[in-house]
């Protein structure tokens, strides 16, 4: 299952919901948790661990240039930024598929349809009244 961005989710969502995502968290802040409260947080949360891997990335990074000596302190900050960085890739995983195979399972319902006038309905016939079985006399 491929993993998506947040800005691919966040495309998903607008189409299955018909909206902008700032109009959807505005929306979905005056209504009950539903479907949509949780696939923004859900969203949310994968952006976190999205810029979470950027930063984790960036800080390793600096400690793995070519002729920068590797010491002991550095090396404290290299194991702790990698286990970082794995913990925010595997975070970015979990969401991404998660939120994925949710979206997968959703469609957009379509627009309720102008219903064309029913016919009235016909009249219910008239029970025939029973004829007295007492003759007159």
């Amino acid at each position: 299952m491929p993993h998506l961005t947040s800005t691919e989710i966040a495309g998903r969502i607008e189409e299955l919901y018909g909206g902008p995502l700032a109009d959807l968290h505005a929306h979905a802040q005056h209504q009950p948790p539903g479907m949509l409260s949780a696939l923004l947080g859900m969203h949310d949360a994968l952006a976190l661990a999205e810029r979470s891997i950027d930063v984790h990335r960036d800080y390793v990074a600096r400690f793995v240039h070519p002729g920068r000596p590797i010491g002991r302190h550095e090396v404290a900050h290299l194991l702790d930024g990698s286990r970082r960085l794995a913990e925010a890739v595997a975070a970015r995983d979990v969401q991404a598929t998660s939120l994925l195979a949710v979206l997968q399972s959703l469609t957009r319902a379509p627009a309720p349809a102008a219903s064309p006038p029913s016919a009235s309905p016909s009249a219910p016939a008239l029970p025939i009244s029973a004829q007295s079985a007492v003759h007159g006399r």
